[in-house]
């Protein structure tokens, strides 16, 4: 069973449940760490957890959603082995695959319908890493 992370600060709170109960329609294991409320929250004490359970490689993949998407991104790659990616389109998800092996997808939820969303992550689920010419430019990505 492929195994996910997820978290949310207030402002994604909204689209996290949607999202869940995709990802257990289609035989995923999910984590939810938080938010669980739609009050205000502050989006790094989601996405260091999850970013950390993509990192040791507890779970394959991390979701992370805010508002902008920004915070939980520039958060979540603070993290060496961290490739976390801003996605608010599809075509965008399956490149961030291909070419960046992006393991942690972040969505700006006040700038993307939850539709676009699940399109997208759906995308970043399936889409393999290229490799090849990809490959050493993924290597030069941490310190």
């Amino acid at each position: 069973m492929r195994k996910i992370a997820i978290g949310s600060d207030h402002a994604g709170f909204p689209y996290k449940e949607p999202i869940i109960n995709w990802l257990t329609s289609k035989g995923y294991q999910v984590n939810d760490y938080g938010t669980y409320s739609a009050d205000s929250a502050d989006y790094a004490d989601f996405a260091h957890p999850v970013a950390a359970a993509v990192e040791t490689g507890e779970y394959e993949k991390g979701i992370l959603l805010c508002g902008s998407g920004q915070g939980v991104c520039i958060t979540a790659n603070k993290h060496q082995g961290i490739r976390a990616s801003l996605v608010w389109d599809p075509e965008i998800a399956a490149l961030s695959r291909q070419h960046n092996d992006a393991n942690v997808i972040c969505f700006p939820v006040r700038f993307i319908g939850l539709e676009t969303a699940l399109e997208s992550l759906g995308l970043f689920l399936e889409t393999s890493f290229e490799g090849g010419r990809h490959q050493k430019r993924v290597e030069k990505i941490s310190c």
